[in-house]
């Protein structure tokens, strides 16, 4: 099979699909791969590293034209629709449920497309787990961060200091992003309580933090009530291919402290706050009744290197499978490759997306 690895193009995002190794074991098993010049570079990886592993370094209409599978991080901005061809098959992060225009043009063009965040092995979501690890681990540093004043946060140290309390954080959701980001914050020293569905989750977290970390139930009337304390929220659920539930109002940001700030992990997939908006890196947050949101939506590539390589560690044996097997019968043959499965001739594919995509 013929596979491209082309340049991300969304702003400040620096990872690759692809790394050398991964593309040397691909050559070896017979299959040929481009990766588009300058792709790996923001990654530590130049074109060098990729011709020497094996692959044919292309400009990106080259790429688009000759791969039967394209191979990304990032879903297709609208820059690059022109560049996708009819049945072409496509493994990255889609995140279709609030993005009409992509999912519009996959089924226009009967694009056979794969979205790692809905993979599943058993009761996992393995291509998703080490960006949400990286994300998750990121948010309290950037909730933290953001409480400074200079940055018009309260000014709180999130650490506190012997005699004056820490900050208060708040994570909505106990997966991989909310049991992460419970861990820094609570290495942080932060007065940390997680709320989730479902007593199972909830009941690991204690475990897991011998009792250090609080948890409670995500009910409503238990959301209003701890979010007027806390000094960084951070959105951490997830209805996997679907969209985020929103679990604060814009009406609710008027009972929290000014000053505070809420990382919306979850903003990809339309946010569970109301006020969330997709951001970016170069200009990440903005403040709404007095309160700071950051909502970057690809938080990972911050830390490219360690995000591409630990990215590649876990798609690289279903890139093979899918360039092993082909494409239709990896889908017949291969019941984690067709969890993945978003679309495929010009259909929806994923029950989820196509439950959040009804009233549309």
């Amino acid at each position: 099979m013929v596979i491209g690895v082309p340049k991300e193009i969304k702003r400040e995002e620096y990872r690759i699909g692809l790394t050398p190794s991964g593309v040397e074991e691909l050559r070896r098993r017979g299959h040929s791969v481009y990766v588009e010049k300058g792709a790996g570079e923001g990654s530590g990886f130049s074109d060098a590293d990729y011709v020497t592993a094996g692959a044919e370094v292309a400009d990106r209409g080259t790429l688009f034209k000759e791969a039967e599978l394209i191979v990304k991080v990032k879903e297709p901005l609208p820059e690059e629709f022109g560049f996708v061809r009819e049945r072409q098959a496509l493994f990255t992060f889609l995140h279709l449920a609030p993005n009409n225009e992509l999912t519009r043009m996959l089924l226009d063009k009967k694009v056979t497309s794969f979205g790692y965040e809905t993979l599943r092995k058993g009761n996992t979501l393995p291509l998703l787990a080490p960006m949400s690890e990286i994300a998750g681990r990121m948010a309290p540093l950037m909730g933290a961060y953001y409480l400074q004043k200079i940055h018009a946060g309260s000014g709180i140290l999130p650490t506190g200091v012997p005699g004056v309390r820490p900050a208060k954080a708040l994570i909505l959701g106990a997966g991989v992003v909310g049991t992460n980001a419970a861990r820094i914050a609570l290495g942080l020293g932060m007065d940390t309580t997680v709320m989730n569905n479902g007593e199972e989750r909830l009941r690991r977290i204690d475990e897991l933090f011998m009792g250090r970390v609080n948890t409670l139930p995500l009910k409503d009337y238990t959301i209003r009530k701890e979010i007027r304390d806390a000094d960084i929220i951070i959105g951490a659920v997830l209805v996997p291919g679907g969209k985020t539930p929103m679990l604060i109002t814009k009406e609710m940001l008027r009972t929290m402290k000014r000053g505070s700030v809420i990382v919306d992990v979850s903003v990809d997939q339309g946010g569970c706050v109301e006020t969330s908006r997709p951001a970016t890196h170069d200009d990440p947050v903005y403040s709404i009744e007095g309160v700071i949101h950051y909502t970057v939506a690809n938080m990972p590539g911050a830390y490219p290197r360690t995000s591409t390589l630990a990215l590649t560690n876990a798609t690289l044996p279903y890139i093979a499978a899918l360039a092993d097997k082909g494409v239709e019968s990896a889908i017949n043959e291969d019941m984690e490759l067709r969890s993945a499965l978003n679309t495929c001739n010009g259909e929806i594919m994923n029950a989820a997306l196509k439950e959040s995509l009804s009233g549309k």
